[in-house]
């Protein structure tokens, strides 16, 4: 099984300033290392402008954070579950997991980026300020030696990283269950086959009217995350989507529906 996730908006910058800097080819999958760098250079590029703010659709208050883009290739690093510091993350709680459900992580955890395509919960990265709605027009290019597979100028983030990630993934995800927790704009770069996906959604609801609270949905998607993770028979291969129902109806009231078509199979949590 795997557990697909979003970044969140909020990153807290490594402490230890003399943390290495990040290496791409050192990240989950690897093989993207070259496109990690054309998106790291054309962002460097931009948030020294000053249509960065722009750009990056940030508020002024954020200019601190989109400065310290133009250092992405040297600043340091911590693993993923640390730089991201947002309410989902703060419910999976990844700093209490024990050694083994932190090795469950590193291996079928995987959060979706604007800057890197993706990484494991455990991935050493900078923190940065990126979202997957942005369009990066800088160069990007590599340059010395090796083959260049990244497009020079990454353009629409969604759409670079839905044509970079989809080969790597396929193999990847194969045939297991994608538990998908991720947000509308991190889904679209990459969709398992609807048969073996089941997105978990989050409602609240008061006097028979449902609705969605976004910090409300992220804190419980990062507590289903937290549940499976730390759940021994979430590790069987034999785990399916009831499983994960069953599961989370410790915590809510659930409802689940089934795959149909193009449709995935749909968790929601009521609360």
């Amino acid at each position: 099984m795997l557990i697909f996730l979003p970044p969140s908006e909020g990153k807290t910058p490594p402490q230890d300033s003399s943390a290495p800097p990040v290496d791409p080819e050192r990240l989950a999958l690897p093989e993207l290392a070259e496109e990690r760098r054309a998106v790291m250079r054309a962002l460097v590029e931009l948030s020294g402008t000053e249509v960065a703010q722009e750009t990056l659709n940030v508020g002024a208050r954020i200019m601190g954070e989109v400065r310290a883009n133009t250092e992405l290739f040297s600043a340091p690093t911590a693993p993923a579950h640390e730089v991201y510091t947002g309410v989902l993350y703060e419910a999976l709680d990844a700093g209490s997991l024990d050694p083994q459900q932190l090795t469950r992580a590193r291996r079928d955890v995987l959060v979706f980026s604007g800057l890197f395509g993706l990484t494991s919960l455990t991935d050493r990265i900078p923190a940065y300020r990126l979202s997957m709605g942005v369009t990066l027009n800088g160069s990007g290019t590599e340059q010395g030696p090796g083959a260049v597979r990244a497009r020079t100028r990454p353009g629409r983030l969604g759409s670079f990283w839905k044509d970079a990630l989809k080969a790597p993934l396929d193999i990847l995800v194969g045939e297991q269950l994608v538990v998908d927790a991720r947000s509308s704009s991190y889904a679209q770069v990459y969709r398992p086959a609807p048969e073996q996906t089941l997105v978990v959604n989050s409602v609240t609801e008061r006097d028979g009217t449902r609705k969605v609270v976004t910090h409300f949905a992220k804190h419980a998607r990062g507590l289903l995350a937290g549940m499976l993770l730390r759940a021994p028979e979430a590790e069987r291969a034999e785990f399916r989507v009831e499983d994960v129902a069953e599961l989370a109806s410790q915590r809510w009231r659930v409802e689940l529906r089934g795959a149909t078509g193009r449709s995935p199979h749909q968790l929601d949590l009521i609360s």
